[in-house]
């Protein structure tokens, strides 16, 4: 919803609010019940509301618009439909099972919708009364239950009024606040102290993005601030471009940190702290007791939730500020869930900060409110190199013979014969592999109806079982997810076919019979844009940045980017001559070569060591070869100190790996490119003055990487390098940047491969390295 700055002669409204938001604020009462009831998607709701129409005579009106105008309201909706012939208007609501199976809070609601388009529907075609018509398409059966009333138009007015009382005051304070936060972010200034190099070009680059409703990709290097100098323009150009929320999504925690600073930064130089800001606080880390089901009749916290919630959501949009510390002394002075008036907070704050999956996953609550309630969103993506790969994850899923087989151990012997048929689809996919390894251009038809038909046989299960917990319930889960993806299976996606002895690990002294094995199959998303374009294109403008980006093409072409995408690409903030790099192209890391390399590779790390005493971090393609090098640099230079990352390493192991990198330290630490102590770590001045690069990045060689490099060359041509080539130098970008922080640090990278010296791989790294490339 949002303000409305173009009312017709004759009408003053100043707050534009859909029927469902309406009832939604009003209507909602008693318990937060979140307990698990089989249900409709979105598609099979639009689905089960196309066979209801089909089933009406050829005068039935479909999506009627209804509008009507209280004091300064304006309400706007689209009834399902109306049937002249019976006078009948008519509410579907596609569900799975019986509608006394629907919370009572839930129904509730669906009536005080039917009841204010009825309301509008009165007032628009000036009649006395109408037949409102509740209708629950029963997908299973594809029955109707049909609750009907007769309702006097009088009647309905009186409600509607009653309803638009209780949100007009709430509407009217919020269209109070966005005009002052119109007006401050207007006058907003940049936090004291001058632009860094580097910064301003990014700025300004963030806001032409903005003000045109356009998609920019920023590659800039670290040091040169982002965070401030993504956010700063992107909210001085909300009030003239009206834009409705900015969402700051980031791919790490770390990230998330560092934007809610650089806010509270920016929200001190608003006057009145006009801006509300939201962590988006996972479900994990918010839950009070995670010991308790969410609803009233085990946790306390969503007893009356509805009626407590107006109170409390007052009290957070006084105060503005709602990181996970304030939302949790909210919730809790006023008893109800933190994560939940979190959720219902979003839609009254100004900035949200979370992580990508809520604008990107096919259930992100972000991307969700903003179709629902109509916001012109604005997106900042940070560590956006980190995008590609947690998208493909969101649209990816896995299912084995093993996780399907355990989940049986609990079913009732009724659901053994859909059980028994998936398993034996998935059973026979794997044995038809001519070897351990398979990919699937086709979604075998077998496989498609054992889901659907073990999905619908748990879904009536779960029906009369709604506290239902444990291993049936989430594999429940996963099938409908697989079943979701493999209904839009394509060349974007492969389906994955691994088998392997049944027990293989347990008892080396056994050896498995070869009719006996463990398959699993996955279904692997390779070129996310089929999924995510859309978002990119429903939204007002999104920024993506990051160190890493280049070349342009490679996001566009994965993520689905618009053409008329923009792309800056931000000199460092110090100059080149800060960092030494320099290839050891005598030196390989191929696989073949691993142990010969040993000696030259530990006597060049040995000799930089000695001619430039220091903190060092030397990264490796895996922790076998990082333990080999380790090894060897120890018992040849036994008086140099080393520490090395650990496969398991938790929040305390990796501080303390971090802690030795003290600002007048010497010694070198030991990690493995890509991950967690190659991007994300800041080790400024003298607590990290180079980096040693031993090897080329590139993913290990496996019948999958095949699979995939072949799939992206059928799809983009060939040459491209998206499959390995791309990403591996941006691994080993990230891990460059961690030697530089600030403009007065001074380092060295060494980059300790002679495939480094090839134009093709020289490209794709800085021009300000001074490595060749044009």
């Amino acid at each position: 919803m949002r303000d409305d700055a173009a009312a017709p002669p004759g009408h003053a409204w100043t707050y534009t609010v859909s029927v469902r938001s309406l009832c939604e604020f009003t209507a909602k009462r008693g318990d937060l019940d979140r307990r698990f009831t089989p249900s409709a998607t979105a598609l099979e709701g639009l689905n089960g509301q196309i066979a209801v129409t089909a089933r009406r005579g050829p005068d039935y009106q479909t999506e009627v618009a209804l509008g009507g105008v209280f004091e300064q309201l304006r309400v706007r909706g689209r009834a399902d439909g109306y049937d002249p012939a019976r006078g009948c208007l008519e509410e579907i609501k596609t569900i799975r099972g019986h509608p006394d199976d629907i919370a009572q809070n839930r129904r509730h609601l669906h009536w005080a919708q039917l009841e204010t388009y009825g309301a509008l529907f009165c007032r628009d075609r000036g009649l006395q009364q109408i037949a409102l018509s509740l209708v629950y398409f029963d997908l299973d059966s594809e029955s109707e239950i049909v609750l009907r009333q007769v309702c006097l138009a009088t009647d309905l007015q009186a409600a509607f009024v009653a309803r638009c009382q209780r949100f007009l005051a709430w509407a009217q304070q919020e269209a109070a606040h966005r005009a002052r936060r119109d007006a401050a972010l207007t006058q907003l200034a940049f936090p004291p102290g001058p632009f860094r190099p580097g910064q301003r070009s990014l700025a300004e680059a963030v806001y032409r993005a903005a003000i045109r409703g356009r998609t920019l990709l920023a590659q800039a290097p670290t040091g040169i601030g982002k965070t401030l100098g993504t956010l700063y323009p992107l909210l001085r150009a909300m009030p003239a471009q009206g834009i409705d929320k900015v969402a700051y999504l980031t791919c790490k925690g770390t990230g998330r940190i560092t934007a809610m600073d650089a806010l509270q930064r920016l929200r001190s130089g608003v006057e009145g702290q006009a801006l509300r800001v939201i962590a988006i606080v996972a479900k994990s880390q918010a839950c009070e007791h995670p010991d308790k089901a969410c609803h009233g009749e085990s946790c306390a916290l969503a007893q009356g939730f509805y009626d407590k919630l107006p109170a409390a959501r007052a009290d957070a949009v006084a105060q503005g500020w709602l990181d996970a510390a304030a939302l949790r002394q909210i919730a809790l002075g006023h008893q109800v869930c933190p994560y939940y008036l979190g959720q219902e907070l979003l839609r009254w704050s100004d900035v949200l900060v979370g992580d990508v999956h809520h604008a990107f996953d096919a259930n992100g609550q972000v991307w969700g409110l903003a179709q629902a309630q109509d916001w012109k969103l604005a997106l900042l993506v940070d560590e956006a190199h980190n995008l590609i790969e947690r998208v493909r994850g969101m649209y990816s899923a896995e299912l084995g013979l093993g996780q399907i087989r355990a989940a049986m151990q609990s079913a009732p012997g009724s659901l053994r014969p859909s059980f028994n048929a998936l398993l034996r689809s998935i059973d026979d996919i794997a044995a038809r592999q001519p070897q351990d390894h398979g990919v699937l251009d086709e979604m075998p038809d077998a496989l498609k109806l054992g889901l659907q038909a073990l999905i619908a046989a748990l879904g009536a299960h779960f029906q009369s079982r709604p506290l239902a917990v444990g291993a049936l319930l989430n594999l429940h889960f996963d099938l409908m997810r697989f079943q979701r993806l493999a209904e839009c299976f394509g060349d974007h996606s492969m389906l994955e076919v691994r088998r392997s002895p049944e027990g293989a690990g347990e008892d080396p002294m056994t050896l498995p019979n070869e009719d006996d094995f463990e398959a699993t199959l996955s279904l692997r998303n390779i070129v996310p844009a089929r999924f995510v374009r859309a978002r990119f294109q429903g939204v007002h403008s999104t920024t993506l940045f990051s160190a890493t980006l280049g070349p342009p093409a490679y996001q566009r072409d994965l993520l689905g980017l618009p053409e008329h995408m923009a792309w800056i690409d931000v000199p460092p903030a110090f100059p080149a001559q800060n960092l030494t790099v320099r290839i050891a192209d005598r030196l390989s890391t191929r696989f073949a070569y691993l142990g010969k390399s040993l000696n030259a590779l530990t006597d060049l790390i040995a000799h930089q060591f000695e001619a430039h005493p220091g903190n060092y971090l030397a990264f490796f393609s895996s922790f076998d070869y990082m333990l080999q090098a380790a090894n060897h640099l120890a018992a040849r230079r036994p008086e140099i100190a080393q520490w090395r990352q650990a496969r398991a390493m938790d929040v305390s192991a990796r501080a303390l790996f971090l802690d030795r990198f003290l600002p007048d330290g010497e010694g070198i630490g030991f990690a493995v490119l890509g991950g967690v102590f190659a991007e994300g770590v800041d080790l400024p001045g003298r607590r990290l003055i180079g980096a040693f690069v031993a090897t080329l990045g590139l993913p290990p060689l496996s019948p999958m990487q095949d699979q995939i490099r072949a799939r992206l060359d059928k799809i983009f041509g060939q040459g491209h390098g998206y499959a390995d080539l791309v990403p591996a130098m941006h691994k080993v970008v990230q891990a460059a940047g961690r030697v530089l922080r600030t403009p007065e640090d001074r380092g060295w990278l060494w980059l300790m491969d002679d495939r480094y010296g090839r134009p093709e791989v020289a490209k794709l790294l800085p021009r300000w390295w001074g490595l060749g490339a044009e």
